[in-house]
């Protein structure tokens, strides 16, 4: 039945040469199957919606010549039929001129499919599921070609069908639909019915077997009758008879020479195909050619999943679209929150997102009992997600939290180098430090970074309480030797120098006598000390430590350098009248007064 090489090549040029090719091969092993690239090539040129129509069937129960027939083709043009070439169909073949129709207004172009027979020598019952699988799928019409009768072997077959339709029929009334499994076309070629319609063979071949003693296949299969009778309004079934006693001359045979009631049949049939026909809808669309293609790989990929082949693969290939609406759903939800947050905070806003994606996915989400694994998929993926965001918020809260401890530890480095040192000023920057770390740091790393804040705190003020004591006692020196020098020298008042080397002689030598150093900082006379000494450096107004920084970085050197000039100034100018004074002679009595007589 091979098409040729050189047939390939001319129907990968256009669909005008009439040929067939394969669009779906056998891998080496029979079981599994694969796309065949070359003749899928010239379906991808197509434009308009694509409908397939599939034939089914035992092997060799004449699927090859029934398509001959729908499409008006002689055995030579059209399929091969088994018994007239070397090689037999494998896989799944197509037309190579799609059939143009008009459904509802809209121009279809229909591709027949010819499947590989089923229990053919050599073959495993799985590979023959997956290629009626592929075909149920794929297809908008699916003619089941049955020889004489229909067999508790053929019911079973369309386990796989019953399972798609209960997975994807019934869904809401103007939703997406993932895709319309095939209607189902029942075909009997039998000669005689024994007085009974094809119909009425099909209700009583899907009635209920009694099974008495609990067989599991016969359970199994009454499920699938079960299942087909709900589906009665997608299948149809319809009768043949033989075309001719001599059937293996069928293809030397033109229609004068076949049955006449065949023939009839045979005409019927094919209005009743077309009337059946509609575009294949994927997601709630229409197939154009590389749509179609695109749809076959993803399919195969999803029945070639594991050892065999299951509507839950199908499933989650239709629910993929769907979870990853959802997945972007969950991350916006999750996005929208600034970085970083508290632990609860973050877990309140993944429980409303993830609620959200739930709904979303109980809403449009595909298949009736196979969606849990989808859903499971989903929750999984989300919690991926979670933990990235976690790790995030973990990051982003070190990093904040870093940078408050830094600029407390900072201050309070700061504090310890204060040339007029005040508690009231560490106290204040201290507890603003506390305040502003315990606002502005959140998140996970907030519990550890409290702890390192405290101690840092701890050792910062254990460290200026004990250099604070000592850097007043050393100031307060420095302060009376600076009133001595200020009282005997500038001010010359003799009482301020005198409270100056009281104070210095009480500092340096009464403190050394009758108290240690340290019992120094708990004498109520030193209290009164440090309690004038934090009025007059610190206040929330007056800051002298700041204004004593600020001074001698913009005005020390200018006030020293103007005062050493006033200072050498002054000390010539008075030199100069000190001496001035001495050198002159002094009067004491008037010239008028003078008794002295005048001599001219």
């Amino acid at each position: 039945m091979g098409c040729g090489s050189d047939c390939v090549d001319a129907c990968r040029s256009g669909w005008g040469i009439r040929c067939r090719f394969p669009i779906v091969e056998p891998d080496y092993g029979h079981t599994k199957l694969r796309l065949s690239k070359e003749g899928l090539e010239a379906i991808q040129r197509i434009n308009t919606p694509i409908a397939a129509v599939s034939v089914i069937g035992p092997y060799r129960s004449g699927k090859s010549f029934l398509l001959n027939q729908l499409l008006s083709l002689s055995c030579n043009k059209g399929f091969g039929v088994g018994h007239m070439r070397d090689t037999k169909t494998k896989g799944i073949w197509v037309w190579g001129t799609p059939v143009e129709i008009d459904v509802d207004g809209s121009k279809v172009s229909v591709l027949y499919l010819d499947t590989e027979g089923f229990e053919s020598i050599g073959k495993s019952n799985v590979y023959d599921d997956r290629i009626f699988a592929l075909a149920a799928v794929l297809s908008s019409v699916l003619v089941y070609n049955l020889p004489e009768t229909i067999r508790e072997a053929d019911i079973s077959r369309l386990s796989f069908a019953v399972e798609l339709a209960e997975e994807f029929y019934g869904r809401v009334k103007g939703q997406d639909v993932a895709f319309e499994p095939a209607k189902l076309l029942w075909l009997i070629q039998r000669d005689f019915l024994q007085g009974k319609s094809v119909q009425q063979m099909v209700d009583e071949a899907l009635q209920r077997v009694p099974n008495s003693n609990g067989d599991k296949y016969i359970d199994e299969v009454n499920q699938i009758r079960d299942s087909l009778a709900v589906m009665g309004d997608n299948s149809t079934a319809f009768s043949m008879p033989q075309p001719h006693l001599q059937r293996t001359k069928l293809c030397d045979m033109e229609d004068q020479e076949l049955d006449p009631l065949y023939v009839e049949r045979r005409d019927a049939l094919k209005q009743l195909v077309a009337s059946m026909i509609k575009p294949k809808l994927v997601q709630g669309r229409t197939l154009n050619g590389k749509e179609f293609v695109s749809f076959l790989g993803q399919i195969l990929e999803a029945l070639n999943k594991g050892e065999i082949p299951s509507t839950g693969s199908l499933v989650e290939v239709f629910n993929k679209g769907i979870l990853e609406r959802c997945l972007t759903l969950y991350t916006e939800k999750m996005e929208r929150v600034s970085l970083p947050v508290s632990v609860d905070k973050l877990q309140q806003v993944h429980d409303l997102a993830e609620d959200e994606a739930r709904k979303l996915f109980d809403k449009q989400h595909f298949g009736k009992h196979y969606a849990a694994q989808s859903f499971l998929n989903l929750d999984e993926e989300m919690k991926k997600v979670f933990r990235s965001f976690g790790l995030a918020n973990e990051y982003q809260s070190s990093k904040l939290c870093e940078a408050r401890f830094s600029e407390c530890e900072d201050k309070m480095d700061h504090l310890q180098a204060l040339k007029l040192p005040s508690m009231a000023k560490f106290n204040a920057v201290f507890l603003h430090c506390n305040q502003s770390f315990e606002m502005e740091c959140v998140g996970p790393a907030k519990g550890g970074y409290e702890h390192r804040m405290s101690k840092m705190l701890a050792r910062s003020s254990a460290l200026f309480i004990r250099e604070y004591n000592n850097k007043l006692f050393n100031w307060l020196v420095a302060f009376s030797l600076i009133m001595v020098v200020i009282g005997r020298f500038i001010i010359k008042l003799f009482l301020l120098e005198i409270a100056a080397w009281v104070m210095f002689i009480f500092l340096e030598t009464y403190t050394r006598l009758f108290w240690s150093s340290d019992s120094l900082y708990y004498n109520p006379v030193w209290h009164i000390i440090v309690s004038s000494w934090e009025t007059i450096v610190y206040s929330p107004v007056l800051d002298l430590d700041s204004l004593t920084t600020l001074f001698l970085s913009r005005w020390a050197i200018p006030i020293v350098i103007m005062l050493s000039f006033l200072a050498i100034y002054w000390r010539c100018i008075g030199i100069r009248s000190r001496i001035g004074r001495s050198l002159l002679p002094l009067y004491r009595g008037s010239y008028r007064s003078s008794s002295r007589a005048r001599t001219d």
